[in-house]
């Protein structure tokens, strides 16, 4: 096999690893009774950017969209090993041979950025899930299962190494 594609493998490997692992992490959050990302609602709003609408005072209220659940569990999947690639840039390929803790518990708390910034302000739940009941309950959910992912970004490379 080319080397570029094995490593093109190694990565997607490890992002779908890592997100599994942070999908593990919020049905246990879930179970414990704190929210976390319905991934359809994800899926809905991707379904909205065909009509140009990107933000919404809540994506709740916003009109389903036919197949928003695989949708926002694709682009969730997607978004997760695009993270993995980012690391592979960001820490080169000698770490696929060792790979260490501490690049990919930071790619993981950098990762949270997306939903903060970009994702809680679209879906109506303004930056840093600042318009939710309860924004520091929101916040401490969405920064751990992002550790969890960096967590899982080393323990997927380590798996695969």
């Amino acid at each position: 096999m080319n080397e570029s594609i094995s490593a093109a493998m190694y990565w997607l490997g490890v992002g779908a690893g890592a997100t599994v692992l942070m999908d593990l992490w919020s049905l246990l959050l879930r179970r414990m009774g704190i929210p976390t990302l319905d991934y359809a609602m994800l899926g809905r709003w991707c379904g909205h950017w065909t009509q140009g609408r990107w933000f919404h005072q809540s994506i709740k209220d916003a009109a389903a969209v036919r197949g928003e659940k695989v949708c926002g569990w694709a682009l969730h999947y997607f978004t997760g090993i695009a993270f993995a690639f980012a690391l592979a840039c960001w820490v080169g390929p000698h770490w696929i041979k060792a790979p260490t803790l501490t690049p990919a518990l930071l790619m993981g708390i950098l990762s949270v950025a997306l939903p903060w910034l970009i994702l809680q302000p679209a879906l109506g739940a303004g930056v840093a899930a600042a318009k939710t009941p309860r924004p520091w309950m929101a916040r401490a959910a969405s920064l751990t299962t992002h550790v969890v992912f960096g967590c899982g970004l080393f323990l997927s490379a380590r798996a695969m190494a």
